[in-house]
C-alpha cells in the first residue's frame, strides 16, 4: 500500500516552471469557478460551466451577506448589549473584503494576466540559471507562507460554518440531548422559517457553508496571486543586486562593461515596469481591504472580551487570521522596497575603480532610479511596509477604543 507515503522533497537541482509557482493560486481560484485564463481554454463547455458556478456561488454568497446586513438592522434594538449587536460585524466586514477583492480581480483581469505572461518571459528556464536566481528557495518558501496563510484563513471559515453542526451532532448523539440543535454559524436573517423542517434547515445550512467557502477562497487567492508576483519580482531584483555587485569591470575591456551595464539597466527597468503593473492591479484593492481589515480586527477584538468561551475562541480564530493576512501583505510589500533599494548598494559594492568614466556615470543612474524603490502604493496609504502594518493596526486600536467607551 503506498497511498500513505511520505512525498519525497524536491531535489534542488530538479527544474522548475513558472506554472509550479503559480500553481497554488490558480488551483484553488478555480474551486470557485475563478480560471484566469479561461479566455484560452479551448474547452467552450467546461469555460461556461466554470464561469456559470462561479456567478451562482457569488449570487448565493451575497444573498447571505443582504440577510447578515438584514439581522444586523433588525437586532439594533435597546434590549441588546453593544456586543451582541456587533457580533455580525466583523462578518460582514470579511464578506465585503472578499467581494472588493474579487471585483477588482474581474476588473483588472486582462492587465493580470499580461502581467504574468510577462513574468513567464523573464522566468530562468535551465537548471543552472534556476541555481543562480535561488528558485528552489523561493518557491520553497513562497509555498509555506502561502500554506499557513491559506490553512488560518480557511479555518476561520471552517470554524464558523460547522461548529454549530458538529456541537448538535455530540451533544445529539454521544450526550443524550433530546433535541438535534438548529444553529447557524452566521448570524443571517432568514425571510422563511429555515428551522423548523430538517430538510429546509439543512438546506439553508449547507447553502450557508457554501457562501462561506466562496467568501474564504476569494479573500485568500487575491493574496496568494499578490504573493506569488511580489516574490519573483523580489527574485528579479535580488538576481540583479547579486550580479551586478559581483561583477568586476576590470576584468573586461571597456566596450564590454558598457555592454553589461546597457543590458542591465534595460533588465532592471522591465522589472520595474512589472512591478508599477503589479501596483496598478493591487493597490485599489490592497486600500479597501486595510480600511476593513482595520474595522474587522477591530469588531473582532472587540468580541473576544466577551464572556462565553466559544464565542472567544471563534473570534480569536477570525482576529489572528485577519491580523496574519494584513502582515503577510505588508511583509511581502517591504520584501519588494528591500530588493529593489539592494540594487544601489550592489551597484555602489561592485568593483567599479578601474572602470571608465562612462560607466561610473552609467552606475551613479542605476543608484539614483534605485533611490525610488518598487513598491506598492495604495491611495491615502504611504508604500506597503512594515510601518503600513502598524498603521493599520494602530486605526483597529483607535476603533476598538471608540467602541469600548461607548459600550461603558
Amino acid at each position: 500500500m503506498l497511498w500513505f507515503r511520505k512525498k519525497e522533497p524536491r531535489a534542488m537541482d530538479e527544474l522548475r516552471t513558472f506554472e509550479d509557482l503559480t500553481r497554488f493560486p490558480l488551483t484553488f481560484y478555480k474551486t470557485i469557478g475563478e480560471d484566469l485564463y479561461s479566455e484560452r481554454d479551448m474547452n467552450r463547455v467546461r469555460r461556461y460551466l466554470l464561469r456559470g458556478y462561479l456567478v451562482l456561488g457569488f449570487l448565493n454568497f451575497n444573498a447571505y451577506v443582504a440577510g447578515e446586513i438584514a439581522y444586523l438592522i433588525l437586532n439594533r434594538t435597546a434590549t441588546i448589549t453593544l456586543l451582541e449587536a456587533t457580533a455580525v460585524v466583523p462578518c460582514i466586514g470579511f464578506s465585503f473584503m472578499s467581494d472588493f477583492k474579487q471585483l477588482g480581480m474581474t476588473l483588472n483581469r486582462k492587465p493580470l494576466v499580461k502581467m504574468l505572461d510577462d513574468l513567464k518571459e523573464l522566468f530562468p528556464m535551465t537548471v543552472q540559471e534556476q541555481r543562480a536566481y535561488h528558485v528552489p528557495y523561493y518557491q520553497r518558501h513562497m509555498n509555506r507562507v502561502m500554506t499557513i496563510f491559506t490553512l488560518l484563513c480557511m479555518t476561520y471559515t471552517s470554524s464558523f460554518s460547522f461548529y454549530p453542526a458538529v456541537k448538535a451532532t455530540i451533544k445529539y448523539y454521544f450526550m443524550g440531548s433530546e433535541i438535534f440543535e438548529r444553529n447557524f454559524g452566521f448570524r443571517v436573517y432568514f425571510p422563511y422559517d429555515a428551522e423548523t423542517d430538517l430538510l429546509v434547515y439543512w438546506f439553508s445550512y449547507w447553502g450557508l457553508a457554501h457562501c462561506a467557502y466562496v467568501a474564504g477562497v476569494s479573500y485568500v487567492c487575491v493574496d496568494l496571486l499578490l504573493i506569488t508576483t511580489i516574490t519573483q519580482l523580489t527574485m528579479h531584483f535580488n538576481y540583479l543586486a547579486d550580479t551586478l555587485e559581483a561583477y568586476n569591470g576590470d576584468e573586461h575591456t571597456d566596450e564590454e562593461n558598457i555592454k553589461y551595464l546597457h543590458n542591465f539597466v534595460i533588465y532592471h527597468a522591465r522589472a520595474l515596469d512589472l512591478s508599477e503593473e503589479v501596483n496598478n492591479i493591487f493597490r485599489l484593492t490592497i486600500l479597501l481591504n486595510f480600511i476593513a481589515a482595520s474595522l474587522v480586527i477591530c469588531f473582532a477584538g472587540f468580541q473576544i472580551t466577551g464572556t462565553n468561551v466559544e464565542e472567544i475562541v471563534l473570534y480569536f480564530i477570525f482576529f489572528t487570521a485577519s491580523l496574519v493576512q494584513v502582515f503577510v501583505v505588508c511583509y511581502y510589500g517591504d520584501e519588494m522596497i528591500s530588493s529593489s533599494v539592494r540594487i544601489g548598494h550592489a551597484a555602489f559594492n561592485q568593483n567599479w575603480l578601474p572602470c571608465s568614466s562612462k560607466y561610473k556615470r552609467i552606475l551613479q543612474f542605476i543608484i539614483m532610479r534605485s533611490q525610488k524603490p518598487a513598491s506598492i502604493r495604495p491611495p491615502t496609504f504611504p508604500p506597503i511596509s512594515f510601518n503600513t502594518f502598524m498603521k493599520v493596526i494602530s486605526m483597529s486600536y483607535q476603533f476598538f477604543a471608540l467602541l469600548r467607551t461607548y459600550d461603558y
